[in-house]
């Protein structure tokens, strides 16, 4: 039988409904109602396929024939879904990223909330980098802690003093994103890395974008910096740069079998499936070649920075990595500019506020190995027309 398509009148609604009509009314008349689409541009400056691992099918030909076909894994780990195949890609991610153990989680979302709720009680206290990621919120917002505190973007000094203000309260944990998704910039770990041994406060970093894009074999910045050794925890996610799906956290054994017992997202989730842990295992094996090189990526990016150097165009963030931002600063601006460069073939987004700060909309740009320097003078030829 056919769907009939049910028109809701304001009178016909419940009070839930009108609730939820009415919050999407504001955000659309704020001119950020969040769509999908399947709509886009030629030219990809807009994916997280930093490596161009599925743009290019690179992933896809490692991948066949699969070792493993199933479609599911039948049950959460602790029930049906654990196998040695799991099992052993946490010894081999563990190894790459020169950690004792790893254990899989099946989102970076899944991963961060799991570990930054599970491993805090009441007494602890959590300073985070007002830049985290909604899924390190999160996870800060689930703990049990009820000291929770941002320090300002990157700011050691801000850190050093609330490290020294809480220091004598009970456990401190430190929480920040080696690369920022939003602004591209990268964190100075070892001041912070320092400033927590100082202080006595365990450090967690979310690896998301940098994994496979720092490092010569892409093992993520904290490997590239030597401190391996001095972080509590890292948090890598193969939805990026890797071509697939989930995440891992590394530490110590300790950590992991605590995880087990705690982090209530890997306890009571199914399990990811065989075919899924047979592509996160062959993204390893591409970056542990010895043909794998980054370096493309990375020249660039300096190529990008360079031609920003050389345009008029402001409010560009500072960034070393594959996330570029032009912070434009209205809504409906950052919208027209971005609807204007997929004119011209270029698939750019506009990230609105609630996603950012209000007043810090922008484009945000990401590069990839698959692009090319012709695309980049586009791209700001573009620019250059229309700001």
């Amino acid at each position: 039988m056919a769907s009939q398509k049910i028109n809701r009148t304001p009178c016909s609604m419940n009070h839930v409904e009108q609730y939820l009509a009415d919050k999407l009314k504001e955000r659309t008349l704020a001119g950020n109602l969040r769509q999908l689409t399947t709509h886009r541009a030629p030219v990809d400056f807009f994916s997280n396929d930093y490596l161009g691992l599925v743009t290019t099918g690179a992933l896809a030909s490692l991948m066949h024939p699969l070792l493993n076909d199933t479609t599911g894994s039948t049950g959460s780990r602790l029930l049906s879904g654990n196998t040695a195949e799991t099992e052993a890609l946490e010894h081999t991610i563990a190894a790459f990223h020169k950690a004792e153990a790893a254990l899989l989680f099946n989102s970076g979302y899944d991963a961060n909330v799991g570990l930054i709720s599970s491993i805090t009680n009441r007494s602890t206290t959590i300073l985070s980098d007002e830049l985290c990621h909604a899924s390190i919120i999160d996870g800060i917002r689930l703990s049990q802690c009820n000291r929770k505190y941002k320090f300002a973007h990157n700011d050691a000094h801000d850190l050093a003093d609330k490290l020294k203000k809480y220091k004598d309260l009970g456990l401190v944990i430190v929480v920040v994103e080696s690369i920022y998704s939003m602004d591209g910039d990268m964190a100075p770990l070892s001041e912070i890395v320092q400033l927590c041994e100082e202080h006595g406060a365990q450090l967690v970093v979310d690896e998301a974008h940098a994994t496979g894009v720092i490092g010569k074999n892409g093992e993520g910045a904290v490997c590239a910096l030597g401190l391996q050794n001095r972080v509590f925890a890292r948090v890598h996610t193969f939805g990026k740069a890797l071509g697939c799906h989930g995440a891992v956290v590394v530490g110590s054994a300790l950590l992991k079998q605590y995880l087990i017992n705690f982090a209530r997202p890997f306890i009571y989730t199914t399990a990811l499936p065989g075919h899924s842990v047979h592509a996160i295992r062959c993204a390893y094996e591409y970056l542990s070649a010895h043909s794998f090189s980054n370096e493309p990526l990375h020249q660039l990016i300096s190529f990008f920075r360079m031609r920003i150097n050389e345009t008029n165009v402001k409010g560009w963030k500072d960034s070393q990595s594959s996330i570029q931002a032009l912070v434009v600063g209205d809504n409906e601006q950052c919208k027209l500019l971005a609807g204007k460069l997929q004119q011209a073939g270029l698939q750019i987004n506009a990230i609105l506020h609630p996603t950012v700060p209000l007043g810090m909309e922008r484009l945000r740009i990401c590069l990839h190995t698959y692009n090319t320097m012709e695309q980049v003078d586009v791209l700001f030829d573009c620019l250059n027309r229309n700001l």
